[in-house]
């Protein structure tokens, strides 16, 4: 099987002369890697670059913090002997490089494995990266990487004017079937940021593509990211973060495990298949998390077991588990009352699914059918926006 070329490597391949000779900031991550696992802070100076300073993301430029961590600057790169610089600390501000950051630098090189979901932060570091290297005349080059879950389809619904925060600072759909480099492109022209941008496209990838199909290895981008199925779950179980259960952090399966103690794992399996929702099966479980939420305490549950990868929608089946805990297990039921994502005068439900409608059709119980529709609705107006950014056929 032929694999696919990473924007990483197109850049040191075919055209290293963009970055020869520059001073250059690196916004990467664990996953910034080539086929051969080869970082991308290490292969960058082959170019002739010079890397002045590392910046970053969620987790940390190493990957070692768990989500919703203040990761502090460090110092210097023990190897590199340059500083390191964080893009997620204990405020809002903090998610945006400072200028005295960016001064100096000649380029900007962003290398970050997304995962397909808009909460996941990186694609929203990138943005804001963008804005400010825009505001001191600096160089922003993507290298752009495969959306693990596809191309092609779309889940959920879009972000409306008053819900933007750091799980999606523009309208997307909660799957939004684009590539970090295509989102760089669709937030460059809808949100009107004057940077001067390029692409390093991938080579080989199609867009009908899960990332097993490229031949890649897969490096978990984040501490709780550490399968493709994971991935394909992601858009729908990350609701349960808005709750008080557990999503699963703290097991080997994040997001395909869920519950919470005073759950009884039968009913809920129970309910679920009631549904008969398409893709997936559920099995009933106790698990007791690590840490995180509900940390040592017994919890029950259930796993999501995919069967059609192709038919499966993550969104909807997020959407279905809030509502068949709410039914099941009514006393257990419960919001998250802290602040998300710098976020406190808005539910964490409202920010993750985009406005209100869905935290109050789960509050009056109502059929989630009609959403649903609304949701299709929105994803087929947007569609014709959506590839206006394709930079794949």
């Amino acid at each position: 099987m032929s694999r696919v070329q990473t924007g990483l490597e197109t850049l040191i391949n075919e055209c290293p002369e963009k970055i020869r000779g520059a001073r250059i900031g690196v916004v990467c991550h664990p996953a910034s890697v080539d086929a051969e696992l080869r970082h991308a802070l290490d292969l960058l100076p082959a170019t002739g670059a010079r890397i002045a300073a590392i910046f970053g993301p969620e987790h940390g430029a190493r990957g070692e913090a768990q989500d919703m961590e203040d990761v502090g600057d460090l110092a210097l790169d023990p190897r590199l002997g340059v500083p390191v610089h964080s893009l997620y600390g204990a405020t809002f501000a903090s998610l945006t490089p400072r200028r005295e950051q960016l001064e100096g630098l000649d380029a900007l090189v962003i290398d970050l494995q997304d995962v397909g979901a808009r909460y996941y932060t990186f694609v929203w570091t990138m943005a804001l990266c963008m804005e400010a290297a825009g505001q001191v005349g600096v160089r922003v080059l993507v290298c752009d990487r495969p959306n693990p879950i596809d191309g092609v389809t779309t889940e959920g619904n879009l972000i409306k004017p008053g819900f933007e925060s750091f799980v999606g600072l523009h309208p997307l759909p909660n799957r939004h079937g684009l590539t970090a480099g295509e989102i760089a492109r669709h937030v460059q022209k809808r949100r009107g940021i004057r940077c001067e941008l390029e692409v390093l496209p991938m080579r080989g990838w199609r867009r009908e593509m899960y990332f097993e199909e490229t031949g890649l290895p897969w490096i978990y981008p984040s501490p709780n990211m550490p399968t493709v199925d994971t991935a394909v779950v992601y858009p729908g179980m990350c609701l349960v973060e808005a709750t008080e259960w557990s999503e699963g952090r703290g097991t080997c399966r994040p997001f395909e495990i869920a519950g919470a103690p005073g759950i009884d794992p039968e009913d809920l399996a129970a309910e679920l298949s009631r549904y008969r929702l398409p893709g997936c099966r559920f099995r009933p479980l106790y698990f007791r998390p690590k840490f995180q939420k509900q940390a040592e305490r017994t919890c029950g549950g259930v796993q999501i077991h995919l069967t059609d990868r192709a038919r499966f929608d993550s969104y909807l089946t997020g959407a279905v588990f809030l509502q068949s805990v709410k039914r099941v297990a009514p006393e257990v039921f419960a919001w998250r009352a802290k602040p998300y994502e710098f976020v406190a005068d808005i539910p964490a439900i409202d920010l993750l699914a985009g406005d209100d409608q869905l935290r109050l059709a789960l509050e009056a119980d109502a059929d989630l059918g009609d959403l649903a529709a609304q949701w299709a609705q929105e994803r087929a107006e947007f569609e014709e926006v959506r590839r206006e950014a394709f930079l794949y056929s």
